[in-house]
């Protein structure tokens, strides 16, 4: 059985993260410094080695100046995209 980290959607997830933190012009390690995380943190998320839970993804939108609402809808509208 595959674990959750490893479904289709969950990727989507890490890589519209991953496009949303170089979009906004942060490295691992800035990011890392305004969520007060260690950047082995935000590289376990995006390489899916440590999966996120809502209040994680929030703290990472507001990190990243983004809407978690919009984010939401992008990562819906990529997985319709996708099927």
């Amino acid at each position: 059985m595959n674990k959750s980290t490893h479904t289709k959607e969950y990727n989507l997830l890490l890589q519209l993260l991953y496009s949303l933190r170089l979009n906004a012009g942060f490295t691992q390690l800035e990011l890392a410094k305004r969520m007060n995380v260690p950047q082995s943190y935000i590289s376990k998320i995006e390489n899916g080695e440590r999966r996120i839970d809502i209040i994680e993804l929030r703290s990472i939108c507001h990190a990243l100046n983004c809407d978690m609402v919009d984010f939401v809808k992008e990562l819906q509208n990529r997985i319709n995209e996708s099927k």
